[in-house]
């Protein structure tokens, strides 16, 4: 299995701490699990997310790898979409609810990504 570039890294990290702010609030009650091994071997361990969830940025992050595009433009910003339509409205839906959290709990620098 091909490793992640820096960016492609940076860019799952972005994802991965929005998923679990969602995944805390949203999913605290549910049976948590460590990310997938190809994931956690590229990140610090410790990542705990639903199966949802887990599944969620396993997915996210094997799109990222496939991205034909570089450098790599906000999803909302590019004109290929490789998420489906499901896929795509679940990552919205995090975004907005962690960023605002994230956000209100002083966590300034997410203010570039939500916006842009």
């Amino acid at each position: 299995m091909e490793q992640f570039t820096g960016k492609q890294i940076k860019d799952l990290k972005v994802l991965i701490s929005f998923v679990r702010v969602y995944c805390w609030a949203k999913h605290d009650n549910q049976v948590k699990a460590e990310i997938p091994p190809e994931l956690a071997s590229s990140f610090r361990k410790g990542i705990e997310l639903c199966p949802e969830c887990a599944g969620l940025v396993a997915h996210a992050a094997e799109k990222r790898r496939k991205c034909p595009l570089d450098p790599k433009p906000s999803c909302k910003h590019c004109h290929i979409h490789c998420y489906s339509k499901d896929y795509r409205a679940r990552i919205r839906e995090i975004m907005a609810f962690s960023g605002r959290r994230m956000i209100m709990r002083g966590r300034l620098d997410y203010l570039w990504h939500y916006f842009f």
